[in-house]
């Protein structure tokens, strides 16, 4: 059991265990948001309102693209840090201001809200020093 809170250096001191935990949020958005979203899209009938087409055309794309995290946790890590930062975001901007008002409770927002509630959750999972090293930082030079 210790051997999964250990940096490992064959993943550049990524602990096993965030590896695990981030192929459970790939699997969880597989699982739910894809089939939602794919269910809404396939099941739709007549036209479509632009604005509400692409965001569930994104729903289905990215946690479709998400399947590819089950094989390979860390080179899909800029996918789960869009959906960390889209639905934050949505958090602060949409969320934060009803609930402030007093009007979260009940509204069509709050069913969304409630949902994307879990995303700290995500934020546990993300190995930031690998981000950071990867995604952050200049390139390093590579040894001839």
């Amino acid at each position: 059991m210790p051997r999964l809170f250990r940096p490992d250096a064959r993943r550049d001191g990524v602990r096993p265990i965030q590896i695990v935990l981030l192929r459970l949020l790939y699997l969880l958005m597989v699982l739910f948001v894809a089939t939602d979203a794919w269910a809404t899209i396939l099941r739709h009938d007549g036209g479509w309102d632009p604005t509400r087409a692409v965001a569930w055309c994104v729903w289905a794309t990215y946690p479709t693209l998400a399947a590819l995290g089950l094989w390979h946790p860390l080179r899909m890590l800029p996918l789960l840090l869009f959906t960390i930062g889209y639905k934050a975001l949505w958090l602060a901007v949409v969320a934060w201001p009803l609930w402030r008002a007093g009007t979260l409770a009940g509204s069509p927002a709050e069913g969304m809200a409630m949902v994307f509630l879990w995303t700290p959750l995500a934020l546990v999972a993300v190995p930031w020093g690998y981000v950071w090293r990867h995604f952050v930082l200049p390139a390093r030079p590579r040894p001839t």
